[in-house]
């Protein structure tokens, strides 16, 4: 069982311990004073539980981050007074660094309903970066393409349902600009790489795109089409293979650089398991990547028998990376991100790397967290602070790439094509939202219902570099439950 699931499986636990109090007091109430009254007060706590206790966030706000970073970043003396963050004399940052800024963030009372933000105001660029309803601890504010209004003394942080105190740090990464080199995105699931990396792809000198599976399970959407759920899972993985070979081509990748491997989702770890095992799907009764294949613009060596095994798995990126021979390769994160397939298909490309005779620099990036679900939290449009880390024994280095606005709207219509961000909302989530907006002052994305298009069209996209011996490392980042 994944460490993510563990906290799932607590948390639904402490859920219905909580429910049975609240029943028996209910009943109880009903007894002893009105038989109507359980039934007023059981509505008013499910609104408020939909309205501000329905995240899920596996850490108490009041923790503080823990993060180290790599030995000799640069570390400008810089100084809070009031709002104003003002650096020492001379001080003068690279423009396109990455910026980060620790801070105590403590919400007011209104921020345990609301959602406590730090707006970056004062430069050309304002900005706000979001944090947990009853933050009160140590947090990362993201700083990039803040240096300008930084080094002339104008920038300033304002608290919003919150407010920011202590001696702040900063740090400036300086990076080289990956866009000038061949990149290379490995996407476990179609629509994977455009939400960690359309800004990087799409102005990289040259990109490819390698998608491992088809991503054909969970498609009852597909199933109130009159389809039977193997067809409907079948329907869904021919779809979302498209996607991963033609919306790149909205970025300008061109079609031979597009590659889908027809895997089968959730099922990598099984292959992981036993390399030489063929491991079919889920739910579109197949045990033949060939039929998610069949558009790829070159043969693979998978392509032989079909097999779904790991070996075919490995073969086939060895050849992809050996045509390509990218710059850089961007996959997720090690520990960051714990979906099982995000978990596999990183340690698949470092063991097909192993083989080749060259090194690429890695970048990691998380689509999903253990802890918690809303991460980015805030809106479409904001910046990106960092994610709750708890282990400051592991170094780690971040890297920010800017989004313009018309950059970003170019990603949400990427994410719009993808079939798998398009059915509706079930009606208890519109139904949560709409409280949440009601009462908590959320506002939904312009760009569409799926909560990714919130979470992933920011003014940033967020990576981080990784040493092959750390991407190896799958361990958790706060240790095991």
């Amino acid at each position: 069982m994944s460490r993510k699931q563990q906290l799932l499986k607590r948390h639904r636990r402490n859920k219905r311990i909580g429910l049975l109090i609240a029943l028996i007091v209910l009943i109880a109430l009903g007894v002893l004073v009105a038989w109507w009254l359980p039934l007023v007060l059981a509505l008013i706590g499910w609104v408020a539980h939909e309205a501000w206790f329905a995240d899920h966030l596996f850490y108490s706000p009041k923790d503080d981050y823990q993060y180290s970073f790599p030995p000799f970043t640069p570390q400008p003396k810089v100084h809070l007074n009031g709002e104003q963050l003002r650096l020492d004399e001379g001080v003068m940052l690279v423009d396109d660094a990455t910026l980060i800024l620790a801070v105590k963030v403590k919400s007011s009372f209104l921020g345990r309903f609301f959602d406590p933000r730090v707006e970056l105001a004062g430069g050309t660029h304002p900005d706000a970066q979001t944090f947990e309803r009853g933050v009160n601890g140590l947090r990362y504010l993201n700083l990039s393409g803040q240096a300008q209004a930084l080094s002339q003394g104008q920038l300033r942080l304002r608290g919003r349902f919150c407010r920011v105190s202590g001696e702040p740090v900063l740090w400036a990464l300086e990076q080289p600009d990956y866009r000038q080199q061949r990149v290379m995105v490995i996407a476990p699931h179609a629509d994977d790489a455009e939400l960690a990396a359309y800004g990087l792809y799409s102005q990289a000198k040259d990109a490819w795109i390698v998608t491992l599976t088809a991503g054909e399970i969970e498609a009852e959407h597909y199933q109130q089409m009159g389809l039977n759920k193997v067809e409907a899972a079948r329907l869904k993985g021919r779809l979302r293979a498209w996607d991963s070979l033609a919306v790149p081509r909205w970025a300008g990748v061109p079609q031979e650089h597009c590659v889908q491997l027809g895997y089968f989702c959730l099922q990598l770890a099984a292959m992981q398991a036993a390399p030489n095992q063929p491991v079919g799907s889920r739910e579109a009764d197949l045990s033949d990547t060939r039929l998610f294949r069949q558009l790829n613009p070159f043969a693979l060596p998978g392509d032989a028998d079909g097999a779904p095994t790991w070996n075919n798995l490995l073969a086939d990126l060895r050849d992809v990376l050996s045509r390509a021979r990218p710059d850089v390769i961007v996959l997720p994160h090690p520990t960051l991100d714990p979906h099982p397939d995000h978990i596999c298909a990183q340690e698949a490309v470092l063991e097909a790397l192993r083989s080749l005779d060259y090194q690429p620099t890695l970048l990691g990036y998380a689509n999903h967290l253990h802890d918690n679900d809303r991460w980015p939290m805030g809106d479409s449009g904001q910046g990106i602070a960092l994610p709750p880390t708890f282990d400051a024994a592991l170094a780690m280095q971040p890297l920010c790439l800017p989004l313009s606005i018309d950059l970003q709207r170019d990603k949400a219509m990427a994410l719009g094509m993808m079939h798998d961000l398009q059915p509706p909302a079930p009606f208890k989530r519109r139904l949560r939202r709409l409280f949440q907006r009601l009462l908590a002052g959320r506002r939904p994305s312009v760009y569409g219902e799926n909560e990714f298009f919130r979470k992933a069209v920011r003014r940033q996209e967020l990576f981080w570099v990784l040493k092959q011996s750390e991407a190896g490392a799958t361990g958790s980042h706060r240790g095991e439950v």
